[in-house]
């Protein structure tokens, strides 16, 4: 499987690395552009914290719940922080989720997002 088929799925596992190697996988949204993935998330997450000590993540389509329905695949990832780069993604999410994203958001989640890049290793 190869980073860009990922696109499509309506949820991905992404599997980041804590520092003392142990992996963590947590199902997330993502939407597509060009070669390259985005994942819109709350800057505080773990995930995000795991992301800045190794960028290094494996992902596959998973469930909601995050168990995997494809091959795992390895990539490179970067924390997106401008507010330029955040309402680019955001609209990625809109166009792609529509209505879920928009109740998602209407839940309350009040906390300043960032954007994770995710491309080719």
């Amino acid at each position: 499987m190869e980073l860009k088929q990922l696109g499509s799925a309506q949820y991905i596992a992404l599997e980041t690395f804590k520092k003392n190697g142990t992996s963590v996988n947590t199902p997330v949204w993502v939407a597509p552009q060009g070669d390259k993935l985005y994942v819109w998330t709350e800057a505080t997450s773990w995930k995000v914290k795991r992301i800045r000590n190794n960028s290094q993540v494996r992902l596959a389509e998973s469930d909601a719940i995050g168990n995997p329905k494809s091959e795992w695949v390895t990539a490179q990832t970067q924390v997106l922080d401008s507010d330029e780069d955040i309402r680019q993604v955001e609209k990625l999410f809109k166009s792609k989720y529509r209505f879920q994203f928009t109740l998602w958001k209407l839940r309350g989640r009040k906390n300043k997002h960032v954007a994770i890049e995710i491309m080719n290793r």
